[in-house]
């Protein structure tokens, strides 16, 4: 059966609006791309994971990678695009985070091959617990131009768009999408897949170029600010900036819409809904953005609804205009619209009919459909069960109360050993945290503390904390969850199919470490009982696979 993300130019596929990135990508021409996985954005390097083989049937050739992390994926395309090679990042919101560090000076080089940055927000925090993060507001921090899609066609177009733009002005691209973006599915219009050569590139010398120190970092500032005044000329020119439900003939409106990404969608459905006819103004260039257009919309009118989701990043930039361009300007936006959370047609209309009519809008009960609550929890079979048997048996058997140790969360699907029915969770904060965490708070405690981590996570950003953890001299029991893939973002491979979590414990200077299949609930809860009265830090690596890895 036919990829949907291969099928022929000029013809129609259904696609999620993360295929459709894939698609664009392919279209562009993307030779070398690398990810690390996390919801929403997952789905990216799954698809380019399945196409490797089919794709060089076709005469395009890419490289793929699951990297160790965010950080470790933007610097190897960043090394990738150094020598001339087009480039591809994805990662989730908190990805973006741990990404920053390299993120913020590969801006101030420069990119010599296009490199565009997938970056999946999660508003509602459908898949990402620790915080309802806006990565909107690293544009304005790292200066980078960022394009915000509304649907899978946008994703498509957007994307390669964002290659044409860093060919151009010679600097990376970032795409910022939601939950609603990445998993919307719908009709998506292709065009001709390249037939660029596979990833051979050159890295050509030039300290100018790629060294950031005084005070040549300066220069690139500078250098930077310059490229910036060349995009915002591009983005006012730009036809993913445009204006809907506007006549020629009709040039006075008292009220209008400016909004960007997901957003959009629910205005023109709320606009449907209340049979009404408004200029809205979409901006698929979030940075910078295309001031002169807005300037040139919001002149003509009494009031504007800015309408995104989570904090006022475009409603900020709005009000500074105004301030010159149009200082009797209303505007209404967070003061209608919620700060947390995804919005919707509902809330939109419920604004629209505010500040149209001054009176409130009901949901129609019809359109109520009851859903019963469910709590989340381990499959059937998943190990962890017994890992989390094991320590709840070690500590009645030790007369040690539950409530007297502290356990440390962390990123992956134990995460759920929080619920009620497990009850082994004290904190849970970013990937690695609980062995960093963990250690803070043997230090200035007598509480004992067990702290879990997955493999895939303990590969990404728990190898630090654990050396700090011995250097520092510090004791916690660490159990490490090895069940040979990074599971709760889709089963994608890890380092620990090629390399030993107990080679790098060891090595860490961990002298107190057993390696336990869970099954021998008689070893583990033994272990647990020895370790936890250990003055060294502790590890057990809890070795049995997840269920769907058993059954591939």
């Amino acid at each position: 059966m036919q990829e949907p993300v291969l099928e022929k130019a000029g013809k129609k596929a259904i696609l999620l609006g993360n295929q459709a990135i894939v698609r664009g990508a392919l279209e562009a021409g993307v030779q070398f791309v690398s990810t690390y996985p996390g919801t929403p954005a997952s789905d990216i390097g799954d698809t380019f994971y399945k196409l490797q083989a089919k794709i060089r049937k076709l005469k395009s050739d890419f490289y793929f990678e699951y990297s160790v992390n965010e950080k470790v994926a933007l610097e190897a395309a960043m090394g990738a695009s150094f020598s001339g090679l087009k480039c591809l990042v994805a990662m989730k919101d908190f990805g973006l985070n741990v990404c920053s560090d390299s993120l913020i000076p590969f801006v101030y080089m420069g990119s010599k091959g296009p490199t565009v940055i997938v970056v999946g927000d999660d508003p509602s925090c459908y898949s990402s617990a620790q915080s309802e993060q806006n990565s909107r507001w690293y544009s304005f921090l790292a200066n980078i131009p960022t394009l915000e899609p509304s649907d899978p066609q946008d994703c498509k177009d957007f994307t390669k768009l964002a290659f044409e733009i860093s060919e151009k002005f010679k600097i990376p691209v970032m795409i910022r999408t939601t939950t609603r973006v990445a998993h919307q599915r719908a009709v998506v219009r292709l065009e001709k897949l390249s037939t660029r050569p596979g990833p051979v590139g050159k890295f050509a010398k030039s300290p100018k170029n790629f060294i950031t120190m005084p005070p040549r970092v300066l220069e690139m500032k500078k250098e930077l600010f310059e490229k910036l005044e060349k995009i915002i000329k591009f983005s006012e020119k730009s036809k993913i900036n445009s204006i809907k439900n506007h006549s020629p003939s009709t040039t006075d409106h008292s009220l209008g819409i400016i909004t960007s990404g997901v957003s959009y969608l629910y205005v023109m459905e709320a606009l449907k809904e209340l049979n009404v006819d408004l200029p809205v103004l979409k901006l698929g260039f979030f940075y910078p953005l295309p001031e002169k257009l807005i300037i040139d919309f919001i002149q003509k009118l009494d009031k504007v609804l800015v309408v995104e989701e989570l904090e006022l990043c475009l409603e900020g930039q709005i009000q500074r205009l105004s301030k010159y361009f149009n200082p009797k300007l209303e505007i209404f936006g967070k003061i209608l619209l919620p700060k947390v959370g995804e919005l919707n047609q509902d809330l939109i209309s419920a604004a629209l009919n505010k500040i149209l009519y001054n009176k409130s809008y009901s949901l129609n009960s019809k359109f109520k459909i009851p859903i019963s609550k469910r709590s989340p929890k381990f499959c059937t079979g998943c190990p962890y069960w017994l890992v989390f048997s094991a320590i709840k048996r070690a500590l009645s058997e030790s007369k040690i109360k539950k409530e007297d140790v502290v356990f440390g969360g962390d990123i992956g699907c134990y995460m759920l050993a929080g619920i009620s029915s497990v009850g082994l969770q004290d904190y849970l904060c970013c990937m690695g945290s609980s062995i960093g965490i963990g250690h803070g708070v043997r230090k200035t405690t007598n509480q004992k503390l067990i702290a879990f981590i997955g493999d895939s996570t303990f590969f990404h950003a728990g190898i630090p904390a654990l050396i700090n953890t011995v250097f520092n001299k510090s004791n916690p029991l660490i159990i490490i969850l090895e069940n040979l893939t990074t599971a709760m973002t889709g089963h994608q491979p890890h380092p620990g199919n090629v390399i030993k979590i107990e080679d790098i414990v060891r090595a860490c200077g961990v002298r107190h470490l057993k390696t336990i299949d869970p099954v021998n609930q008689k070893e583990m809860i033994k272990t647990v009982k020895d370790f936890l009265g250990k003055k060294e830090v502790t590890v057990i690596i809890s070795k049995s696979p997840c269920k769907f890895v058993k059954k591939s």
